[in-house]
């Protein structure tokens, strides 16, 4: 697996290309992100949302359209792709495929796994592919996604920490914003959030 990314956008969202076998997939390409991604794809087979934020969605309409390729989006999710609900000028866009909780994928041969950790919205999920986890908004380094935004829940997210916690595979893990951290860390992290929900 190889992996090219780009913190996009006035908020620094993070923007993925994942190559296997020469295929690319395309993880939240936000604001200002299509210019970049356009220029680092070769074979692009699908773009993934891991949830329906402004800043993680932008420009997935113009490159499903430039590249003629597949939306997948959380089914909580998808009326924030098509319908602004924050007002800020998304361009709105449409889901091929709508992810429903905890959901596999194959493809073009790439195995793809959503896993649904809702709380920063209602269909925030963490995209696994091979040993990496793209966290989006759920987890950060030393961080978790906020929970006090329209359609966020605090109860959500501790019961999403608390899935979370049982897994024991030690995963890379790639967030929507800031730098990588693991699995193991972030678990240690977990406890002191408790607190707070």
């Amino acid at each position: 697996m190889k992996l090219k990314h780009k913190a996009c956008g006035e908020y620094g969202t993070n923007c993925y290309i994942v190559t296997i076998n020469g295929k690319d997939l395309i993880i939240d390409p936000g604001m200002d992100a299509y210019p970049w991604v356009a220029s680092n794809v070769t074979h692009p087979v699908a773009i993934l949302n891991t949830h329906g934020h402004f800043d993680h969605v932008w420009s997935n309409a113009a490159l499903a359209k430039k590249f003629a390729i597949p939306i997948y989006a959380p089914k909580e999710d998808i009326f924030m792709l098509e319908n602004d609900p924050f007002s800020q000028g998304t361009p709105p866009s449409h889901a091929d495929i709508s992810v429903e909780g905890d959901q596999a994928f194959s493809i073009e041969g790439i195995e793809v796994k959503f896993m649904h950790f809702p709380g920063h919205t209602p269909g925030c999920s963490a995209i696994l592919i091979e040993n990496t986890l793209f966290s989006g908004d759920f987890i950060f380094k030393n961080s978790i996604g906020r929970y006090d935004f329209p359609y966020s829940s605090a109860p959500q997210m501790r019961r999403s920490l608390e899935k979370f916690l049982e897994i024991e595979a030690d995963w890379e893990i790639y967030p929507g914003h800031g730098e990588k951290t693991s699995m193991k860390i972030e678990q240690n992290n977990v406890p002191y959030w408790f607190r707070y929900l």
